[in-house]
């Protein structure tokens, strides 16, 4: 039973404050948020597979380097969107979001970087986040500053965002970055820079400079501020950046055959709710729809009576790819290479397709899992290409597909993109689409977007795929290798919301201790040194740990038991309260723990995300080659955003 379960079960049974779910989904959807906003956007009656897909690699959507100087630059600004979003009365809606883009305008997600091996990307990111007048915009969501984030840092609490605006850092989600410009949550910038964080020592780069000396790969770019992080992306903040080397080149000559553009589709696969009248809705308070499914601990309190909470995890109700919800794309019965993205916040996807009729909405008359080929993921090529029916699909990961739409049994027909992962914390487990434990009534997140097999072959360009070409990662050097245990906990802040965290085993007392973000650092690679990191998980969900700088390969895990000690971890806070973290003793592991082809896990690549699993100890190995400060963390952004982060020091 894992967290969300229990709390749940334990709530009603001891008699807490919490409606019947379905009373809860009811009142939710009928509840008026406040006079400017109306109700919530109710998923069932939203249109499925109307709008098309944009597609992030189409050559219309690709940043240009400056003519003059090869510079690209960047800005982060506010825009109105339309993303398929119908009103009550039937007419679109309009969202108002953040986004990336130029000083011609800016979207979400942001235009595609496509670059090329061993050239120097430059850019300058600038935050626009202001009106006409240049005074800075308040946050399209609610900030819970009694959390730790930027303006609570010593030396910042003076700031505001009111007064000084909301401090942005682009992050290079996979880069090969030297540290000042890999986007540490502590090098934030207000708009026109005029607060600049603790780490710039003063002042903030005006150029970065990505080197881009790695195989090709999906990389992304995304916001990363300290303690903000979840509400910038929630916001739009995010986009693709993609590398090319001599092999895998994006041009329909390509030396491995992999199909190209038009036939290489790149998507972001997020999930978001809205308010009737289009504008993005993030509970944040005790009164507001679905605070209290949010809130897994009903003894927990807000941190200020009546103000904004961070959340223990966000699911959406709505699913969006490239800022368009529940898309389709009309495509020919050939192969396609699609470039997916879990950019969303918590939400593990498991991902298969299935075929139905031409123009179905849903799975009633579904037939059974299609297969497709996964050829990479998150920083490159696979080692060999692997055949499946379904995908778990990280948060923060990156995977590389190729789709074969050619079967005669298929024309004509409507392949759906099916989401067999739950609206609940992951605990590795699937199968169930509508999860009884999922509190989302007439789930709507079991799809994701549609193909349409409506298109005719185009004879003038072949269609030569085959996966016996994919031989590209090897894995890491087992050469000089060192191993760093590491560890996962869930506690509880000072006012007793859940708090995720990361640790470390100390070896001075022979325990697993957890650490908050602001200790100093116990993650220490040598420079150039191999490591590999046996991560824990004492915790019952699944987390996506996301290491910065490195790409590495995935070993292996094993199940392990251990008890709880009596006396909880002190966790000092921030603001010099205490929260607690259990306390786990009589740890004894076991034999390996068998995650084959038939549990919907592609690993044989370039990674820097694993799914850490609970009760197992997950194995990776990665070479820490450059100096600097630098980050790990759960990728749930919620949980980073709520200390499961920490300093990553190579020495």
């Amino acid at each position: 039973m894992d967290r969300r379960k229990f709390l749940k079960a334990t709530s009603l049974a001891g008699g807490a404050m919490m409606v019947p779910w379905t009373a809860a989904i009811q009142k939710a959807y009928g509840a008026a948020l406040d006079s400017s906003i109306g109700f919530l956007s109710d998923p069932a009656l939203q249109p499925k597979f109307v709008e098309l897909a944009p597609n992030a690699l189409d050559p219309g959507f690709i940043y240009q380097a400056h003519p003059r100087t090869g510079v690209y630059h960047v800005e982060m600004a506010q825009t109105a969107q339309q993303t398929g979003l119908l009103r009550a009365n039937g007419k679109r809606a309009s969202t108002t979001v953040w986004g990336y883009g130029t000083s011609s305008g800016v979207s979400w997600p942001g235009p595609t970087f496509e670059v090329q091996k061993n050239i120097e990307t430059q850019v300058r990111w600038s935050n626009r986040l202001t009106n006409k007048g240049g005074k800075p915009l308040p946050h399209l969501l609610p900030v819970d500053e009694s959390a730790h984030w930027c303006y609570s840092l010593p030396g910042y609490t003076q700031y505001s965002i009111a007064k000084d605006g909301v401090p942005t850092i682009a992050h290079l989600h996979g880069g090969h970055s030297d540290y000042q410009y890999d986007g540490n949550p502590e090098f934030f910038m207000s708009p026109g820079r005029k607060v600049v964080g603790p780490q710039w020592g003063g002042r903030a780069e005006k150029v970065f400079t990505y080197s881009n000396d790695q195989v090709a790969g999906n990389l992304w770019y995304h916001d990363h501020a300290l303690g903000i992080t979840r509400l910038n992306v929630y916001a739009g903040l995010a986009g693709f950046y993609f590398v090319r080397d001599d092999d895998d080149t994006g041009k329909t000559d390509n030396p491995l055959k992999l199909p190209a553009w038009p036939y290489e589709l790149a998507y972001a696969i997020q999930d978001r709710m809205f308010a009737e009248n289009g504008d993005l809705f993030y509970p944040a308070y005790q009164n507001d729809p679905f605070w209290n499914d949010f809130i897994t601990d009903q003894d927990a309190t807000p941190p200020v009576p009546g103000g904004p909470s961070a959340l223990a995890e966000f699911f959406g109700d709505h699913m969006v790819v490239n800022g368009k919800i529940w898309p389709k794309a009309d495509v020919e019965p050939r192969h396609y290479r699609m470039r997916l993205l879990n950019g969303t916040d918590s939400r593990f996807l498991v991902v298969r397709f299935r075929a139905v009729a031409a123009g179905a909405t849903d799975l009633a008359s579904a037939g059974a899992a299609l297969p497709f080929d996964v050829i990479g993921s998150d920083q490159g090529l696979a080692g060999a290409a692997m055949s499946m029916d379904t995908l778990v699909f990280e948060p923060g990961s990156r995977y590389d597909v190729v789709f074969d739409f050619s079967d005669p049994a298929l024309a004509g027909k409507r392949i759906i993109m099916e989401n067999i992962g739950g609206d609940s914390p992951f605990g590795g487990d699937f199968g169930d689409a509508l999860d009884s434990d999922d509190f989302f009534d007439d789930r709507q997140t079991d799809r994701i977007m549609a193909f349409d097999i409506s298109k005719p072959f185009d004879m003038n360009i072949p269609d030569n795929y085959h996966s016996s070409a994919i031989a590209a990662f090897s894995g890491v050097s087992d050469e000089g290798v060192t191993t760093r245990k590491v560890a996962l906990f869930e506690g509880t802040d000072e006012y007793g919301r859940l708090q995720p965290l990361l640790g470390n085993w100390d070896d001075v007392t022979s325990t697993f201790k957890a650490q908050p973000w602001h200790l100093p650092p116990t993650e220490t690679p040598a420079l150039d040194s191999t490591e590999e990191w046996e991560i824990y998980n004492f915790t019952g969900d699944a987390h996506p740990v996301h290491l910065h700088l490195v790409h590495f390969e995935i070993l292996g895990r094993k199940a392990f038991t251990f008890e709880e000690g009596e006396t909880a971890q002190e966790i000092l806070q921030h603001n010099g309260t205490f929260g607690a973290a259990p306390s786990p003793e009589n740890i004894v592991v076991g034999g390996p723990a068998d995650l084959g082809i038939v549990d919907g896990y592609a690993e044989n690549a370039p990674k820097d995300m694993v799914t850490a699993l609970p009760e197992q100890v997950t194995t990776i190995r990665a070479k820490f080659d450059k100096p600097g400060r630098y980050v790990w963390h759960c990728h749930i952004l919620s949980h980073e955003d709520h200390e499961m982060m920490r300093v990553l020091q190579v020495t």
